[in-house]
């Protein structure tokens, strides 16, 4: 079965790295009834720097598919109702295991 990453990278507002951590987990539930994982979470807060790592079963679209599914969804609206609104800038993109 094909397993298809999408790394995400965000930069924090200096000074609210904790803001974001605390508010990070109650996302993983909403994620995880889509079928999402997270592979990793890193906190770089010398670089204000938040970096993880989510999969999903299936190729590059049904990964886009299924978020957008997600995006959608009050589940979601929900889990950001809470949310410090302390992300700066965003790259995410797929990527393919080395080694």
């Amino acid at each position: 079965m094909t397993t298809t990453v999408q790394l995400r990278r965000y930069t924090i507002e200096p000074g609210r790295m904790a803001d974001f951590l605390a508010w990070f987990p109650t996302l993983l539930p909403v994620r995880a009834s889509f079928g999402f994982r997270v592979v990793a979470a890193f906190a770089d807060e010398p670089n204000d720097a938040f970096v993880w790592a989510v999969e999903h079963d299936g190729d590059e679209a049904g990964f886009r598919a299924v978020e957008e599914v997600y995006n959608a969804s009050p589940e979601r609206a929900r889990a950001f109702e809470t949310f410090p609104g302390c992300v700066t800038g965003q790259l995410n993109s797929f990527v393919s295991r080395v080694g």
